[in-house]
């Protein structure tokens, strides 16, 4: 199956759910992309706590081959140019994640 995920959310916690679910897709050999939206984009920046890993879900996320995308205009909108964890994409990369995928969740 193809899982497209939409993560609209700084929340830590979100965040980390998110991820440990596209983890477990993956290890069940699920395709999985993750598109960061609105402030989603900030996952870089949110801080690991005791409670949630999210470096070391992230990490484990990419090595396991599953694919992040950021959305360029809600970077812009955030002063950012670029994301340090996936590359910078548009709404069509979006439009094509959900048109290929065969479900698709939002999380935020």
């Amino acid at each position: 199956m193809k899982l497209g995920i939409i993560l609209q959310s700084n929340n830590p916690e979100h965040i980390w759910n998110t991820l440990r679910l596209a983890i477990a897709s993956l290890k069940a050999q699920h395709s999985v992309q993750i598109f960061l939206f609105s402030e989603g984009v900030e996952i870089e920046d949110v801080a690991d706590t005791e409670q949630f890993d999210i470096s070391k879900k992230l990490r484990e996320f990419k090595e396991l081959k599953g694919i992040i995308l950021a959305c360029e205009t809600c970077l812009n909108v955030r002063s950012k140019s670029e994301s340090k964890v996936c590359p910078v994409t548009t709404m069509r990369d979006l439009v094509k994640m959900i048109e290929e995928s065969d479900k698709v969740l939002v999380f935020g």
